[in-house]
C-alpha cells in the first residue's frame, strides 16, 4: 500500500534503515565479542603451555613426568573441559591430565619444527568439540635430544556460551537504542517538515486576509516553493484585474445605450404610448440587472481577503443611511462587537451590509437593530428590523435578482441577491428568518479573520 504522507514515508525509511544499520551492527559486535573470546582462550592456552613446558622433567631411566600440578585446578577434574597431554611420535601419549580421564587427545600427525605452535579444533572426552594448542619442544636428557609434542584443549563451547550471553546482554541494549534514534528520526522529521506547515499557514493567512504574500525567510530548500506560490498569487491578481477591467468596460460600456432607451421609452410615454414604453422599459430593467450581476461578479473575483472590522464600517453606513428620508426617522442601534473581524475585502463587506440596511430601511417602521456572534471561526452579522417581514414561503424568491415583493417601492430588487451573491462566493451564509422585533432578521455568516475558509471568491 502507498503511503500518502510524506512524514510516515520518512519515518518508515528511518525505521528500515535503522533497523538494518542495528541488525548489522549486532552481528559485527557478535562476531567480534567471539573474536575477542578465542583470542582470550589462546592466550589462556599459551600461558598453560609455557607452565606445562616448564614443569617436564625426566628421570634417570628417561621417563618422562610433570613435577608439580598445573595451577589451575580444572586440568585435575574428570571431564573438566580442560585438558593437557604430553606425547612424542615414537612412544605415543606419555603423560596426560587427570581431567582426560581415560581419553587420549586425537593429535593430528603433523610435522611441528622445535617451539612451533599449531592450532587445532577436534573432538575430546564425550564428543565436545575442543580448540588445543599443540607446541613441539626438544629437551636434552642424559646425552640426548629428546622432542615431545605438548598440548592444551579447552571446550569451544565456552566460547559458545559467551557469545550468546553476551548476545542476550546486547539485544535489549540494541532495541533502546532503536527506540532513541527512531525518536530522534521523528524529531528530525517534524523539524525537516516545520518550513512546509509554515507554507500552509502562510497561504491559509493570505486566504483569510491577513497577508498578501508569503514572506521571504523561509529555508532555501522551499524557498523555491514559497517564490512560486507567490508568482502564482501575482499572475492570479493580474489576470483577474483584467477580467475585471474587461468586464467593467462591457458593463460601463452598456449603460449608455440603457440610457438612450429609457429616453426613448419616457418620449414614447409621453406620445401616449405608454404599453410599448413599458416594454421597452422592462426589457432596459432586465439589461440592467444583467449588468450589475456582471459588475459585481467581476468585483468579486478581484477582491482581496483582508481581516475587517465590522463594527466601524457598519456604524458608517449607519451615519449614512442616517442623513437620507428612509433612514433618518429610524431608530438605529448598533450592537456588534468592536473585536470582530471577517475575512472580506472591504468594499464587498460595505455593499454586503449597504444592501441590507437600506433594505431595512425601506421597511422598518421605527427601528433598526444590528448585532454579532463570533464563534467557531465563524462571524454572524444579524439585522433586524419592525417592519412587516416576509411570508417564510416567499424568502428564498426574495433572493433571486429582479424579484420585488412589493411593486410600490422603489429599486431593481438586486439588493439581497446581490448579498447572496458576495455571501456566497466568500463561502458564506445567508439566512432570512421572522425577527424578534417582529420584521426580518437577516443573518450573514463569514470566515472570521482568525481562520480561513476552504473557498476562494469566485
Amino acid at each position: 500500500m502507498k503511503l500518502r504522507s510524506l512524514r510516515l514515508r520518512l519515518l518508515f525509511m528511518a525505521l528500515v534503515a535503522n533497523a538494518l544499520a542495528l541488525a548489522i551492527s549486532g552481528v559485527g559486535l557478535v562476531y567480534l565479542f567471539e573474536r575477542h573470546v578465542e583470542q582470550r582462550i589462546d592466550s589462556e592456552l599459551e600461558t598453560y603451555l609455557n607452565q606445562l613446558a616448564g614443569l617436564v622433567t625426566f628421570a634417570p631411566d628417561g621417563t618422562a613426568t610433570i613435577s608439580t600440578p598445573l595451577s589451575d585446578p580444572r586440568f585435575d577434574q574428570p571431564l573438566s573441559g580442560l585438558y593437557w597431554q604430553v606425547g612424542d611420535d615414537a612412544r605415543g601419549t606419555l603423560l596426560r591430565s587427570r581431567s582426560l580421564w581415560d581419553t587420549t587427545l586425537a593429535l593430528p600427525r603433523d610435522t611441528l619444527g622445535n617451539g612451533a605452535v599449531h592450532r587445532h579444533e577436534l573432538a575430546g572426552p564425550g564428543k565436545a568439540q575442543l580448540i588445543v594448542r599443540e607446541r613441539s619442544i626438544t629437551y636434552r636428557t642424559g646425552g640426548d635430544n629428546r622432542t615431545l609434542r605438548i598440548a592444551v584443549g579447552i571446550d569451544a563451547s565456552e566460547a559458545r556460551t559467551a557469545a550468546r550471553a553476551f548476545a542476550g546482554d546486547l539485544i535489549p541494549s540494541l532495541i533502546l537504542l532503536g527506540a532513541v534514534l527512531l525518536g530522534a528520526a521523528w524529531a528530525q522529521v517534524q523539524l525537516g517538515l516545520r518550513p512546509l506547515e509554515e507554507i500552509r499557514r502562510g497561504v491559509g493567512a493570505i486566504r483569510s486576509g491577513i497577508r498578501r504574500r508569503l514572506p521571504h525567510d523561509f529555508p532555501e530548500e522551499v524557498m523555491p516553493l514559497a517564490e512560486e506560490v507567490n508568482n502564482l498569487l501575482d499572475a492570479q491578481e493580474k489576470a483577474i484585474e483584467q477580467a475585471r477591467a474587461s468586464a467593467g468596460d462591457l458593463a460601463h460600456g452598456l449603460k449608455t445605450p440603457l440610457t438612450a432607451l429609457a429616453a426613448d421609452a419616457r418620449a414614447l410615454r409621453e406620445r401616449g404610448d405608454a404599453e410599448t414604453a413599458r416594454n421597452i422599459e422592462d426589457i432596459a430593467e432586465a439589461m440592467h440587472r444583467h449588468i450589475e450581476r456582471a459588475l459585481t461578479k467581476a468585483r468579486l473575483r478581484g477582491s482581496q481577503r483582508t481581516a475587517t472590522p465590522v463594527a466601524p464600517l457598519a456604524e458608517r453606513l449607519i451615519q449614512t443611511i442616517r442623513k437620507t428620508p428612509l433612514g433618518s426617522a429610524l431608530q438605529w442601534e448598533n450592537e456588534i462587537a468592536p473585536h470582530v473581524s471577517a475575512a472580506i475585502d472591504p468594499d464587498d463587506l460595505a455593499e454586503l451590509l449597504g444592501n441590507i440596511i437600506e433594505n431595512a430601511a425601506k421597511w422598518a417602521r421605527t427601528r433598526v437593530c444590528l448585532s454579532s456572534i463570533a464563534r467557531d471561526g465563524i462571524v454572524t452579522v444579524v439585522i433586524d428590523d419592525d417592519g412587516p417581514g416576509i411570508p417564510e414561503a416567499s424568502r428564498h424568491a426574495v433572493l433571486e435578482r429582479g424579484v420585488r415583493l412589493d411593486q410600490t417601492k422603489s429599486g431593481s430588487g438586486l439588493g439581497l441577491a446581490i448579498v447572496g451573491d458576495i455571501v456566497e462566493a466568500y463561502g458564506g451564509e445567508l439566512t432570512l428568518e421572522e425577527s424578534p422585533l417582529g420584521g426580518l432578521r437577516v443573518g450573514v455568516k463569514l470566515p472570521s479573520a482568525r481562520r480561513a475558509p476552504h473557498t476562494q471568491p469566485h
